[in-house]
């Protein structure tokens, strides 16, 4: 028997476009190539070094690597000389060293894509108003050439602001695209995991709270199938309630986001969208005026239909933060 159980929890479910800003705890492995030296000759300098795409470099020369331009930076003064270089992989430390080749163009080279950042939009689930929590996404940030969840050091949450809806269609997920070029931050980061992002807010005043209203998180044996809704923001600065049903509740689920199956069927937001699309992973669930959890998937073959996660594993998730 699975026993689930958070203490009394009431939240502000929101719905806000939101865009997302993550820095990697190191640089980010995502590919290797081939390196053509100034002899034309082809090299991987980074063969027999042990490293592999996925891996985290945090360590150059017993200097620590934070982002992409000091890792060439190193690179670059290395002259060929052999570099040492201090790599994590699943929590584990490894050591190896590389010599850089020269390429056609004078500059060393180690063969190695790298990658320190990853951003986006998506939607903000809740705020917890006797923390100063926030939720998001219902599904972490995974680093699109690793498909690994992405392993960050801090990150940004900030406002978006909505430039067109794509809409879903069979075997082609749409989109909801957004820009954060010019976003204000809403609040930090502090952790990407497969159940969502979550951070503490620093800005309130960009969340919109006072139009908000906060309601208890469901326990698990309260939700029921049949008739739900969901908050998300499909236009500009203005946040909507759709109808959606709930098809089947996988109550003892704790390993992963697919708590809830669940279908759109509110022909406003059919006409709109199609049904869920990319950006709106995170918009809340309201169900008999409580906070059931969010939506994170759709299914490819069904627009129409996708997942959701259960409130208290988020829940869970956020008390991590503190």
């Amino acid at each position: 028997i699975n026993v689930n159980v958070i203490p009394k929890t009431k939240v502000i479910p929101l719905g806000n476009l939101i865009g997302v800003k993550l820095y990697t705890s190191g640089v980010l492995v995502v590919g290797m190539s081939e390196i053509e030296g100034d002899n034309n000759h082809k090299y991987k300098p980074y063969l027999n070094s042990g490293i592999e795409e996925g891996d985290m470099i945090v360590e150059m020369n017993n200097k620590k690597i934070e982002n992409t331009d000091e890792l060439v930076d190193v690179v670059s003064k290395s002259n060929g000389q052999e570099i040492q270089i201090k790599y994590v992989r699943d929590k584990e430390v490894i050591t190896t060293s590389i010599a850089p080749v020269k390429n056609e163009s004078n500059e060393y080279k180690l063969g190695l894509w790298v990658r320190d950042a990853a951003a986006g939009v998506g939607t903000l689930t809740f705020y917890e108003p006797t923390t100063g929590s926030f939720a998001a996404l219902g599904h972490g940030i995974v680093d699109i050439d690793t498909g690994g969840i992405l392993n960050i050091a801090n990150g940004e949450l900030v406002t978006s602001k909505l430039i067109s809806i794509q809409k879903g269609e069979k075997n082609n997920p749409g989109e909801i695209k957004g820009s954060i070029d010019s976003g204000v931050t809403i609040g930090e980061i502090e952790k990407n995991t497969n159940f969502g992002v979550f951070g503490l807010v620093s800005n309130r005043g960009n969340l919109d709270l006072k139009k908000s209203k906060e309601y208890d998180v469901a326990l698990r044996s309260e939700i029921k199938t049949g008739e739900a809704e969901i908050i998300c923001e499909l236009e500009e600065g203005k946040k909507e309630t759709y109808k959606i049903e709930i098809e089947k509740i996988y109550t003892s689920n704790n390993y992963d986001n697919k708590s809830m199956l669940i279908k759109i069927i509110d022909e406003r937001l059919l006409e709109k969208t199609g049904g869920i699309i990319q950006g709106m992973s995170g918009a809340p669930i309201i169900q008999n005026g409580k906070f059931i959890g969010a939506i994170t998937n759709v299914l490819v073959s069904d627009p129409t239909t996708g997942y959701a996660i259960f409130g208290d594993l988020m829940i869970k998730q956020m008390r991590t933060v503190q």
